[in-house]
C-alpha cells in the first residue's frame, strides 16, 4: 500500500455518488455509446446494460447516505489528482486542475451523460473526469489485472494525461483508430511520467510500479478483446495493445523530468 498521506496538496473531486439523476435521453445515449466505443466496448453491451440499470433506476435513500462526508476513496482520489496537479503544473505552461466527478451508475455531464459501464473517461467539454470506482473491481474480475491502489491512481492519471492532452490542443472530435491509439498510448506515457516523479518523494515502493504496468496491460485491445470475444481484432483497436499500453507507462516512468519526450512517438 502506498503512502498517499504523504502528499499535502488536495485536487478537485465532485462526489455524486449519493445524488439520483434522470435518464440520459436519445442524446445522451448516443454519447455514452460513442465514449464507449472509443473505450473498446460493444455497443449492444452498452445499450444491454443501460436498460438493465433502468432507464436507469434512482439512487435509494440507504445508497445516499452511504456516500455522505468524505470517504477513503475521496480521500485517496483527491490526493492522487492534488499530486498530479503539482506535477504538471511545473512542465505545462497555464495548466488549470481538471476535476475528478466521482458517480454510481451514470451521472450527467458536458459530453451528453456518464454511465458506469463506460468506463474512467474525461470529457473535454466540461474538462470533468468521470468515474466509478467500482470499475477497479471489473478490472480485476473481468481483464484479469492484479489490483493495486498504484494501479488505480495509473487509470486516474491516465485521464489527468487527456486533459493535459487537451490544454494542449491535441485532442480531436473526430479521430481515426490510428489517431485514437496514439492519443491513448501517449496518455498512458504522460501518466507513467507523473508515476516516476513519485520516486523521488517515497509514496510507493519500486516494484509497485508494477501494479500499473499490470493494470495498462490489462486495459490493451488485444486482451479485452480476448476476454470479451474470445478473438483479437487489430483492425478495430482504439486504444493499443497490452504491450503498447505497458511500453508508453515505462516510457514515461523513465523519462519524468522531461514528459517532452512522449509526445516525440
Amino acid at each position: 500500500m502506498a503512502n498517499w498521506n504523504r502528499i499535502t496538496r488536495q485536487g478537485n473531486a465532485t462526489d455524486r455518488r449519493g445524488m439520483a439523476v434522470g435518464g440520459l435521453g436519445i442524446v445522451g445515449t448516443i454519447a455514452v455509446i460513442g465514449i464507449s466505443m472509443l473505450l473498446g466496448a460493444d455497443p449492444s453491451e452498452v445499450l444491454g446494460q443501460l436498460e438493465q440499470q433502468g432507464a436507469l433506476t434512482p439512487i435509494s435513500t440507504e445508497d445516499s447516505q452511504q456516500f455522505e462526508g468524505t470517504d477513503a476513496y475521496e480521500q485517496f482520489s483527491t490526493q492522487v489528482l492534488g499530486s498530479l496537479d503539482a506535477y504538471w503544473e511545473q512542465h505545462i505552461q497555464n495548466y488549470s486542475p481538471a476535476t475528478l466527478v466521482l458517480f454510481r451508475g451514470r451521472t450527467t455531464s458536458s459530453c451528453g451523460g456518464a454511465v458506469s459501464v463506460a468506463g474512467p473517461h474525461y470529457c473535454p467539454l466540461d474538462q470533468n473526469i468521470y468515474l466509478d470506482e467500482r470499475f477497479f473491481e471489473e478490472l480485476q474480475s473481468k481483464f484479469g489485472a492484479q489490483g493495486g491502489d498504484v494501479a488505480e491512481a495509473y487509470i486516474i492519471g491516465h485521464e489527468v494525461g487527456h486533459h493535459v492532452q487537451n490544454i494542449l490542443g491535441l485532442l480531436s472530435e473526430s479521430q481515426s483508430l490510428e489517431s485514437s491509439i496514439k492519443t491513448e498510448i501517449t496518455a498512458d506515457c504522460l501518466a507513467g511520467a507523473w508515476l516516476g516523479s513519485l520516486q523521488t518523494q517515497n509514496i510507493y515502493e519500486q516494484n509497485e510500479i508494477l501494479e500499473a504496468l499490470d493494470a495498462a496491460s490489462a486495459v490493451g485491445d488485444d486482451n479485452i478483446q480476448e476476454r470479451t470475444q474470445g478473438t483479437i481484432q487489430p483492425e478495430s483497436w482504439t486504444h493499443g495493445s497490452s504491450a503498447e499500453r505497458k511500453q508508453s507507462v515505462m516510457l514515461g516512468y523513465q523519462n519524468f523530468k522531461d514528459p517532452s519526450v512522449c509526445f516525440e512517438r
